[in-house]
């Protein structure tokens, strides 16, 4: 990871220089197959700033999605209406973030989550979202199906650390393939822990993030790998070429304990 990680610092601050040329803020908006990858290289930005301009914690974006490109993050925070005096849901609307939401509402993230059963960041227009006290079971964001699903996923990071519980494949892949699996850590000599598509791994430990050869699985596609969950191509290798995958994993023992393996990948 390192000689790519040097070559992607170089970048880095190529792109950097000519986002600051850019006289005005624009907005994108996210089409099906996009990913802040494609976009910032369209753009010429990075991802970093992507994610700063538009307050996101992940790398996760949907479709109709409205991203700001440029100029000051707190724009994008003016899309969002705080609920009316009383209110206890707010309805998601496009371009929101729970980061956003939760900032207008005098919250936290944590509690925002908690309170309507969310195990990631990932909203949608439409959604109706708790923001004031307990969630009652009718303004659940989710179904009593879908919470299920979501109680399987807060055990995945310890699924992924070692353990042998499988977890759950996705029923809407549209690709899958078999692949020879190591893992790797952030915290070794002289890592920087930034992927080649600029996520910070040392700052988001909890992040789920493999590295792949772009021929086989381009960089910025959500995947799903076995016994690892759901994870966003956003690595590279020098000895990740064709169908072999590096798995991201903070702890350095718990890496080690992944060794390698045959595991399946589907790609959402």
């Amino acid at each position: 990871m390192k000689k790519q990680l040097i070559a992607f610092t170089a970048f880095t601050a190529i792109t950097i220089g000519a986002a600051s040329q850019a006289s005005a803020a624009s907005v994108h908006t996210v089409k099906k197959g996009d990913t802040l990858w494609s976009i910032s290289q369209a753009n010429n930005v990075t991802v970093q700033n992507i994610q700063n301009w538009n307050n996101l914690s992940s790398t996760i974006i949907y479709p109709n999605q409205q991203l700001q490109i440029g100029g000051n993050a707190k724009e994008a925070e003016k899309t969002v209406t705080p609920a009316e005096n009383g209110a206890n849901t707010y309805t998601v609307k496009s371009g929101d973030t729970l980061f956003v939401i939760a900032s207008n509402h005098g919250i936290s993230v944590s509690e925002l989550k908690s309170w309507n059963g969310l195990s990631s960041d990932l909203i949608h227009p439409g959604d109706k979202l708790s923001v004031k006290g307990t969630v009652k079971k009718e303004a659940a964001v989710q179904p009593k199906k879908a919470s299920a699903q979501s109680e399987k996923a807060t055990t995945q990071p310890k699924q992924a650390a070692g353990q042998s519980k499988p977890v759950s494949a996705p029923e809407n892949a549209s690709k899958e393939l078999t692949v020879t699996a190591t893992a790797y850590t952030a915290n070794c000599p002289g890592c920087s822990g930034v992927t080649a598509t600029g996520i910070n791994l040392k700052a988001n430990p909890n992040q789920k993030v493999i590295a792949v050869d772009p021929n086989v699985i381009p960089l910025g596609t959500k995947v799903w790998v076995e016994g690892y969950g759901e994870a966003i191509a956003g690595d590279t290798g020098g000895a990740i070429k064709g169908n072999k995958i590096d798995v991201f994993i903070p702890s350095k023992q718990a890496a080690s304990n992944w060794g390698i393996k045959k595991v399946k990948i589907k790609v959402l």
